[in-house]
């Protein structure tokens, strides 16, 4: 699993019939600390994210185990929507208030 940051959209008209209906959105991977790793990857969201949102992304063959994702054609889905994130007793990053603090 990866942490990332939503950043954009891809549109494409012309796919695969297995795709119709989900969003295909372009993530950030980031550490966790919050800083871009620099990696980017199209993800499959399979739970209503948005640009800005930071999201979990699985991918391989995880990315088909994803509800409703069985003979989906497809390498990266967005699984969850972050709220927070607590390492050791730290919390390192909430949603309420879009602050990453250092650990």
């Amino acid at each position: 699993m990866d942490l990332g940051r939503v950043t954009g959209t891809v549109v494409a008209t012309q796919k695969n019939e297995r795709l119709a209906g989900y969003k295909l959105l372009i993530v950030s991977l980031l550490t966790l600390e919050g800083k871009p790793t620099g990696a980017h990857v199209v993800a499959l969201d399979t739970i209503g994210a948005g640009v800005g949102e930071t999201v979990i992304v699985v991918r391989g063959s995880s990315a088909r185990q994803a509800e409703g994702m069985g003979g989906v054609p497809v390498d990266a889905s967005i699984i969850a929507i972050i709220d927070s994130i607590e390492v050791e007793g730290t919390i390192r990053y909430r949603k309420s208030d879009e602050r990453w603090t250092m650990g």
